[in-house]
């Protein structure tokens, strides 16, 4: 199996401006840049998408999970001197 596999992306012009003077200023490759900017943001966002699904199998089990009337009330309470307590479910 190959190692890297190739892309083709469209960047606005500007972009790719920017793109062309780092890389010569660096004396590395654009699609190194490319390829580094976009594991750098695969990485940082990844989690994301890992904790919603999490969340989202957790609720639909009807675990972790508050009712919005519960939320509402605690909700209106701040600011009111004492702030209702947290309503929680199991996890």
């Amino acid at each position: 199996m190959p190692k890297t596999i190739a892309m083709n992306v469209r960047l606005p012009k500007a972009v790719w401006d920017k793109l062309d003077a780092l890389a010569k200023s660096t004396r590395r490759s654009k699609s190194c840049l490319a390829a580094e900017a976009i594991a750098a943001y695969v990485e940082a966002n990844a989690w994301q998408v890992a904790l919603i699904e999490q969340r989202v199998a957790e609720a639909e089990a009807g675990s972790r999970t508050v009712s919005h009337d519960d939320v509402a009330k605690w909700v209106a309470s701040w600011g009111q001197g004492i702030e209702a307590p947290t309503t929680t479910r199991p996890a």
